[in-house]
C-alpha cells in the first residue's frame, strides 16, 4: 500500500503531574492505550497536524508547545499488512477545559507521569515507551 513512511502527529498534554492518554475506540489496537494524534493530512504542518489531532481527539486546543521528538513505528491495516511510519512529537501544558474521547479515542483520562509508560501498560505503538521515557527526561 504505501512503499514510503506515513508522518504522523501527536500531541503529549501535561496537567500537573499527570499527562492525557487515550484509549483507542477502534481498530488496529482497539482498547489500547493511545496518545492524542494521527496520521498528517497533505500539505499540513507538523504542528498543525498536532493540534488538529488534539482538538479531534479530546476537544482540547492548547496554547505555546515544545518539540519532544521524532519516533519511528509501523502501522498495521489489514489486507495491507504492516508499514512504517514517522511520528512527531509535540509537548504542551494543560491550561482549561475537560478531556473527552472522540473521534479515534474512546476515552480520554489524565494518568501520573512517573507511571505512564510502565511494564503493565498495554500500549498501541511500540515507539509509546520512548515517548514517556523522553517526557519524564524533559521534565525533570
Amino acid at each position: 500500500m504505501f512503499d514510503y513512511p506515513r508522518p504522523a502527529a501527536g500531541m503529549l498534554v501535561v496537567k500537573g503531574r499527570d499527562v492525557l492518554v487515550l484509549r483507542r475506540a477502534a481498530t488496529p489496537k482497539r482498547g489500547y492505550l493511545d496518545l492524542p494524534g494521527g496520521f498528517m493530512e497533505a500539505g499540513e504542518g507538523i504542528e498543525q497536524a498536532a493540534r488538529r489531532e488534539l482538538r479531534e481527539e479530546t476537544g482540547l486546543q492548547v496554547g505555546r508547545v515544545e518539540w519532544l521528538g521524532f519516533y519511528w513505528d509501523r502501522y498495521y491495516l489489514r489486507g495491507f499488512g504492516y508499514f512504517p511510519t514517522m511520528n512527531f512529537y509535540y509537548l504542551a501544558r494543560w491550561r482549561s477545559g475537560v478531556p473527552r474521547g472522540a473521534d479515534d479515542a474512546a476515552s480520554a483520562e489524565w494518568v501520573p507521569i512517573a507511571s505512564a509508560g510502565g511494564k503493565r501498560a498495554r500500549f498501541a505503538w511500540q515507539h509509546m515507551a520512548e515517548v514517556f521515557r523522553d517526557l519524564r527526561r524533559k521534565l525533570r
